[in-house]
């Protein structure tokens, strides 16, 4: 579809139309604008804004894309102009006042001058509470301006014009509840977030002036504080774990030609003296005698579709790339049009999507062809989770992309991610892969030895998903009663290790089990914590600062609920009765300050102990991570330096992102 550009007058979005379609994003505006203009549209353009004009039906439309939320949540300018000036107890009892979203300004006179005549406006915004939010938000800026707009609501996935055109075809009715659970959410976390993070910063600052650097503050969050407890949950039980001494006998025999590795029958020895004799009797042999070898079938099961969490869980395992980092990779192919609406809980393909139509497409690309042909030639039986928001299907592949274009547009950290989409839809297409399971048993000088491994029988699904491919290799076929030749016998000393410290795909598959966040906003609350010093990610785990690990330990100590998970499920019940109509929003935010500000009332009275804990470890917290983050920014400057030169195959970066409410 072609296009004109021209840009708008100083006077402002000079320009009547009767159809206003207003999208979440400038590519989702402009998808719209070629999946229903008639013809070339042209590119109207002020400042950072652009509106698509284009007619249709004999009418004519502008399509306009917006960045995010038009407004925030704050607290009255008087109240924010100096902390140490206000109570943070009385933040419990203000009403926070809406306030224009930083950078949207161009935003609101833009929706203000196309919205003025429209006789029909469609809120085309994202298919959940956020951007059912959003909707409300643009709803009540053109309703300023023209009382007489009819609103419509169409939902979509994909980018598809196909599913555009339907979407705008069957477009529905605003759901003011979904919205209000996305206010009500906000003037929680804005009251809750803002009434203790005061406290805190507040209380270091009068117990030890000038120990917080000039713009740093403590901060608490229902969502943030709950995370870093895991974190530190974590570290806790390695610093009380008790390491004990085991001892291992190992013999190593020749089979054809190589060497096999064996260890005794008994597993790990307590007693040093029993593994000892073990190996007494057993270095004495020359010649090991195979008793048994078996192998037994087992079932390796596709895995079910993507949603987001899963998404960014199988990012940070398999391509070694950063949560925040995913999910930005992922908006920006779905704005592309490659993959589908990246923030979604559901785990079913809905019987309308046409799993054949995106096989067929998948068919004719170079890389996944053969793959998505195979599956094309059997019955499709796709793998089902039991989460559904009956809002988004899983994330999936909408069109075939070419490599090269990807990589040289967005990077090759977003060719790796598109690359996980489809092999993980194709997954879910396959049958099961089916696994051998292996077990040898040789005696060496009357002393049982085994070792096992695994032969893959079948691939099924792990042709397209080679993540998932057995670590453990294949054993040699054995003859029972063959005799191996014994090339030596040894005792290894051992100590049991305490548990790692908490990877971030365990610690995202974690929150989302304790719903901690939402499909969209966890990873968020693990970039705040690193943003906030409290905890740095290094070879993929999460591990606490002195003083992230002081705060949970001493809020812990004084009001455990303030930052167990059970807190955010506790917030996240009252906002989905908003959602379903049980509750108003104003009844879940009333009740939900009540609680907290008696949590608040508990720590305040206690709030020198925890100043206390805090203040020895702030100065080293901020520079350690500080200088994690330094390294994270040398180390994506050289990844760059090297993709640019041709020099490596790149790897995900990490990136920053603006610090959650």
């Amino acid at each position: 579809m072609g296009f004109e550009a021209f840009a708008a007058g100083k006077a402002g979005w000079s320009v009547d139309v009767d159809v206003l379609v207003v999208a979440e994003k400038d590519s989702v505006a402009k998808a719209f604008a070629g999946a229903l203009a008639e013809g070339r549209f042209k590119v109207l353009q002020r400042g950072p804004v652009k509106a698509y004009l284009f007619s249709r039906g004999g009418r004519r439309w502008a399509s306009l894309g917006l960045k995010g939320h038009l407004f925030d949540l704050d607290f009255r300018e008087e109240l924010n102009k100096s902390w140490s000036s206000v109570d943070p107890r009385q933040l419990f009892f203000e009403e926070p006042v809406r306030v224009v979203e930083e950078g949207s300004r161009p935003y609101l006179e833009a929706l203000r001058e196309l919205g003025r005549r429209a006789e029909l406006v469609y809120l085309a915004l994202d298919g959940d509470p956020e951007g059912e939010g959003i909707a409300l938000e643009a709803k009540s800026v053109i309703d300023g301006v023209n009382p007489y707009a009819e609103f419509k609501r169409p939902w979509f996935s994909t980018l598809n014009p196909e599913e555009l055109r339907r979407a705008i075809d069957g477009a529905g009715e605003l759901r003011p509840k979904l919205a209000d659970k996305c206010f009500a959410r906000m003037e929680i976390d804005l009251t809750i977030g803002a009434a203790f993070t005061r406290l805190l910063t507040l209380s270091v600052e009068r117990a030890a002036p000038r120990s917080l650097p000039l713009g740093r503050f403590l901060s608490y969050g229902p969502c943030q504080s709950p995370v870093l407890f895991l974190v530190v949950q974590r570290a806790m039980e390695r610093e009380g774990f008790k390491p004990e001494p085991f001892w291992r006998v190992v013999a190593k025999v020749r089979v054809d030609g190589a060497t096999l590795l064996l260890q005794h029958a008994a597993g790990r020895f307590k007693d040093r003296g029993e593994a000892e004799r073990a190996y007494g009797r057993a270095s004495r042999a020359q010649l090991g005698l195979v008793r048994g070898f078996e192998e037994e079938a087992s079932t390796k099961r596709p895995p079910i579709p993507l949603n987001t969490v899963e998404l960014e869980s199988r990012a940070s395992r398999f391509l070694n790339m950063r949560p925040s980092v995913a999910l930005s990779l992922a908006e920006e192919l779905y704005r592309r049009g490659l993959i589908s609406y990246p923030r979604t809980e559901t785990e079913v393909y809905s019987p309308s999507l046409d799993l054949r139509a995106i096989l067929a497409e998948l068919a004719r690309h170079p890389t996944y062809g053969a793959l998505a042909s195979e599956v094309l030639r059997g019955p499709i039986r796709p793998t089902r989770g039991v989460k559904d928001d009956r809002a988004h299907p899983p994330i999936h592949p909408v069109r075939a992309a070419d490599r090269g274009v990807v990589a040289s547009q967005l990077g090759a950290a977003a060719w790796r991610l598109y690359d996980l989409v489809v092999r993980h839809f194709l997954a879910t297409l396959s049958p099961p892969a089916v696994l051998m399971r292996q077990r040898a048993v040789v005696e060496v000088g009357g002393e049982p030895f085994e070792a096992q491994g695994v032969r893959v029988a079948e691939l099924g699904y792990l042709k397209a998903y080679p993540f998932e491919e057995p670590s453990q290799p294949a054993l040699p076929v054995l003859a029972v009663g063959a005799q191996l030749k014994v090339e030596g016998v040894e005792v290894e000393e051992g100590r049991t290790e305490p548990p790692p410290f908490m990877s971030e795909s365990e610690l995202l598959k974690t929150m989302e089990r304790l719903r901690i966040g939402t499909d969209a906003t966890a990873s968020q609350h693990i970039q705040t914590n690193l943003e906030r010093g409290y905890f740095y990610v290094e070879g993929r785990r999460c591990m606490p600062t002195p003083m992230g690990y002081a705060l949970i330990k001493a809020l812990l100590e004084v009001k455990p609920e303030l930052v167990k998970p059970e807190v955010r499920a506790f917030i996240e019940g009252l906002i989905e009765e908003v959602a379903a109509g049980r509750r108003s929003r104003m009844e879940a935010v009333e009740h939900a300050k009540k609680v907290f500000l008696s949590y608040f009332d508990e720590v305040k009275g206690r709030v020198a102990e925890v100043a206390g804990a805090l203040l020895p470890t702030i100065a080293e917290s901020l520079k350690l991570a500080a200088e994690k983050a330094r390294w994270r920014r040398g180390r994506g400057g050289r990844r760059r330096r090297r993709e640019a030169s041709g020099r490596s195959r790149p790897r995900a970066s990490s990136s920053s992102q603006p610090p959650s409410a």
